[in-house]
């Protein structure tokens, strides 16, 4: 408001002013507002303070309107369109792109402009960058790979699922198996409060402890009373350990919730220890269906599309939240911190160890697998079945 009633040394001494009386950061907050740069307000600054008395001929002294030194890119208007072109994510793929295989670091990029004959400074390079609308930026998990034609059908089919089980007051889980983790003083991503200067101490690499070894949790998750089990696994993670994670669910919750159960419903990706192709996990199914008595049916997410499994960001994330920045030290601590996680909608999750051993590579033979009374589904009857008691009339 006040450059245009003062000259060109005034509104320098008194953006110097300014930019003292704010403190820290004064200089940068003094540039943003008048749109000077920080090296003329820091040059300012520097004169207001070893010239404090300026006399009149100074001040009447003053540079003609568009004195100075002039703004590289009206030197050299070539240099924008050779930045962008170095930039460019398009570009990556150019064989004659001098940036093609190295990070593009504001240094490697001042450097490579400079040998294509335009001189510049890393410092240039980052104003220059921040004008023409770039910033720094990771990449972004958004494509899932190539999409099955019936995924949005199979969406609606298991939301329809659902909303029937739910309306009928029938369980519906959600299960899958959590990342496995390693057990030990080893580094867990995320941060936590700690004393200053007293950050907890792990170790540097991330060798598994040939005694404490790996956890492998598995989840249950209850839609309707937003409760989940998760089973700690110490072994392999087979369609067994899968199988009898949701049997100590049922046994310990979900029939003490569902007294009255006629059927449930299990949704579940499409791959892993319960994936759609599995023959144990439909064999393990059946047995588990005998004990409880009534039918049980599944439906699998099409491939490539886990995130959207209900467990996935109701129970896990939540559990990755709460032992954030904390070393799992213990099996103890990993089923302490598991039981402990809660949110403000009334999460409750239970926790246990399964010391149990589960062999990998069980073979299903085909005669064992037609032992299994499945129903398919009419649509998509792979992803869509029910398997039903054997001893029922």
């Amino acid at each position: 408001m006040l450059s245009g009633y003062l000259q060109e040394r005034t509104v320098r001494a008194w953006a110097a002013a300014e930019a003292l009386g704010m403190g820290r950061g004064g200089i940068s907050a003094v540039a943003a507002a008048t749109g000077l740069s920080r090296t003329t307000v820091h040059s300012a600054v520097n004169e207001l303070l070893s010239k404090p008395a300026v006399g009149p001929d100074m001040v009447a002294r003053q540079r003609k309107p568009g004195g100075g030194r002039q703004r590289l890119t009206r030197k050299d208007p070539a240099l924008l369109e050779e930045l962008d072109r170095l930039i460019d994510p398009a570009t990556r793929g150019d064989p004659e792109s001098p940036l093609r295989w190295t990070s593009k670091s504001t240094t490697k990029l001042a450097a490579a402009l400079t040998e294509a004959g335009h001189p510049i400074s890393q410092r240039t390079v980052c104003d220059l960058l921040a004008e023409m609308g770039y910033s720094l930026q990771s990449v972004r998990k958004s494509r899932e790979g190539a999409d099955h034609p019936d995924r949005d059908a199979q969406f609606q089919y298991i939301d329809q699922r659902v909303k029937e089980y739910l309306r009928a007051s029938q369980p519906v889980i959600s299960v899958d198996t959590k990342k496995k983790e390693l057990v030990g003083d080893f580094k867990n991503q995320g941060r936590e409060w700690q004393p200053k200067g007293r950050a907890e101490k792990v170790r540097v690499h991330d060798f598994a402890d040939p005694l404490l070894g790996k956890v492998t949790p598995y989840g249950v998750y209850d839609l309707a009373a937003n409760q989940g089990w998760v089973s700690v696994g110490v072994d392999h993670d087979t369609a067994e350990f899968a199988v009898e994670s949701i049997r100590r669910w049922w046994r310990w919750m979900g029939r003490l919730r569902y007294p009255r159960a006629k059927r449930m419903l299990i949704t579940a990706d499409g791959g892993g220890s319960n994936g759609s192709r599995v023959r144990l996990w439909k064999v393990a199914l059946q047995r588990l269906v005998n004990e409880i008595g009534i039918p049980v049916s599944v439906c699998h997410f099409p491939p490539g599309t886990s995130k959207w499994n209900k467990i996935e960001h109701r129970m896990f994330c939540h559990i990755s939240q709460n032992w954030r920045g904390r070393p799992l030290i213990s099996r103890e601590v990993i089923i302490a911190l598991i039981g402990s996680t809660t949110t403000k909608q009334g999460l409750k999750i239970k926790a246990v160890l399964d010391e149990r051993p589960y062999e990998a590579g069980i073979k299903v033979s085909k005669a064992e697998l037609a032992q299994v009374k499945l129903e398919p589904a009419a649509f998509h009857g792979e992803w869509n079945y029910t398997i039903r008691p054997q001893n029922a009339r």
